[in-house]
């Protein structure tokens, strides 16, 4: 057992692991850099520690000020939330050697499921299908041979991480030597793995995600979310349950999401993901950590995901007993990003000037944000989360383009006039949906074409160090006349 709880993250996460902490009757601890020294999750703790500057390589992802902070405050375990170390095995092992609890699965089953080769090598193992794929790449000419016996065209995937990075289609043996180059590159500069498998690739599929639990006696799926809308691998809306699927597929993928997670000795919160397409679904990667995307499944169930986990690492049994709830309603998250549509979503920096959040039933806020907020390069643009909940997703719809009018951000651009645009597009409603769907429906809510980014993009790398290409440009403002102008360069501290 433990009574305090060290919370290494920030953001609205952190908030939300604090909230959850409080009702669980533990005590906090927050973690913040130079830049975050005043923001909510901070204020919200019962104790912070500062870690560093702003810089995640001198803050969140140290690893060594972590502990220390855990041990200056008498933290019993850490929640790592999600991002930074959430997914790093290493992390997990520091912690349990420095005799703390890590709130999270352990370090073998993060390390596995890490590793996208090895992972799909325990899964074959475990009879979960899998799409297609070769075993990690030592050169173009044997992606190309792979290729030519998996079926052009494929995808190249990193084998060490996820997130869109290192990850390209092939269409024929011409364009094989070039993608291989930039996917290796790619990864080792994400990763440090310049490792890259190819797998098929498939057309238009959706992709359907099953939340886990698992404690000392069961794992319990607790239904299935909907997370095809994305950009470059990103999701940006999601729902659940998914009304395309129905119950005996719904069935299947959650038996072997159970199986997944057992076969690598999982415990605690977890996400088995997969693609679905014509009636089949074939394993994707699985999530070592809560996800973005959990309040809509808990708005589903009723059940507390985030004190699920404490209780897990504390010894204690599955609230519930651990019966698969069953899903009522529907919900819809959309994450509001820092972003600016109509300049290709590059990121938007500035201070929060005013917040003015939804309330009423059925709308819920997870927000890191507050008046007086600094939106820098440093971090993820994430600044929160709007859910709701209603009877089905038709009447879900309705409420989010009502809650999502009811949001106001200044000082920044945000994504919320892309999200109002999606509520009331056609195929969104009609529930036409594919990971393809952003590329499908460029220009809403006023979003510029895709490619003005890459070219802002492009022109950062070249005016970036040549060692570690990093992104310049800072943010984007409307030009007064109502054209899309990029201003506000300045160098950033994250890679993209």
């Amino acid at each position: 057992m433990f009574d305090k709880v060290l919370i290494a993250n920030r953001g609205e996460i952190a908030v939300r692991i604090i909230r959850a902490c409080h009702e669980e009757g533990l005590g906090t601890v927050a973690v913040y850099s130079d830049v975050d020294r005043r923001a909510p999750h901070v204020l919200l703790a019962g104790e912070a520690v500062r870690i560093g500057g702003a810089a995640a390589a001198e803050s969140y992802l140290s690893i060594d000020r972590l502990l220390a902070a855990a041990k200056e405050t008498g933290a019993g375990a850490v929640h790592p939330g999600y991002g930074f170390l959430a997914e790093n095995a290493g992390f997990a092992r520091a912690v349990e050697a420095a005799g703390l609890i890590h709130i999270g699965p352990p370090a073998d089953a993060i390390e596995v499921m890490g590793d996208k080769t090895r992972a799909r090598t325990r899964m074959v193992g475990a009879g979960v299908p899998v799409i297609p794929g070769s075993a990690p790449l030592d050169s173009a000419r044997d992606a190309v041979l792979e290729a030519e016996r998996i079926g052009f065209p494929v995808l190249l995937k990193a084998a060490a991480g996820g997130g869109g990075k290192g990850m390209h289609v092939v269409s024929d043996e011409e364009q094989m030597a070039g993608a291989f180059g930039r996917a290796t590159r790619e990864a080792q500069s994400a990763f440090g793995d310049g490792r890259v498998f190819a797998e098929r690739f498939l057309g238009s599929p959706r992709h359907i995600e099953i939340q886990v639990l698992a404690d000392d006696e069961r794992t319990v799926d607790f239904g299935e979310r909907e997370c095809s809308i994305q950009r470059r691998h990103q999701k940006l809306i999601e729902e659940a349950p998914s009304t395309a699927i129905d119950d005996g597929l719904r069935r299947r993928m959650a038996e072997v999401a159970v199986r997944a997670a057992e076969a690598v000795g999982y415990r605690g919160a977890g996400t088995v993901e997969f693609l679905v397409e014509g009636g089949e679904f074939f394993f994707l990667e699985m999530n070592t950590r809560i996800q973005v995307e959990h309040p809509v499944t808990e708005l589903v169930t009723g059940v507390d995901l985030v004190r699920q986990q404490l209780r897990v690492a504390r010894g204690l049994p599955l609230l519930g007993g651990g019966a698969p709830p069953a899903a009522r309603g529907h919900a819809i998250e959309c994450r509001i990003n820092a972003e600016d549509p109509a300049a290709g979503f590059l990121p938007s920096m500035g201070r929060i000037d005013r917040l003015e959040v939804p309330t009423g039933p059925g709308v819920r806020w997870d927000g890191g944000i507050r008046n007086g907020s600094e939106v820098g390069p440093h971090y993820d643009s994430l600044l929160g989360k709007l859910v709701v909940h209603a009877s089905d997703r038709e009447a879900a719809i309705r409420r989010m383009r009502s809650a999502l009018e009811g949001l106001v951000i200044g000082g920044v651009e945000t994504t919320v006039p892309w999200h109002l645009a999606v509520m009331d597009e056609a195929d969104y409603r009609a529930n036409d949906l594919s990971i393809r769907y952003v590329e499908e429906h460029p220009g809403l809510g006023g979003a510029a074409d895709p490619a003005l980014r890459d070219v802002a993009m492009a022109t950062a790398v070249l005016l970036a160090d040549e060692d570690r290409p990093r992104v310049v440009a800072g943010g984007t403002r409307r030009s007064r006349d109502g054209g899309n102008g990029l201003s506000a360069w300045m160098r950033a501290d994250r890679e993209w």
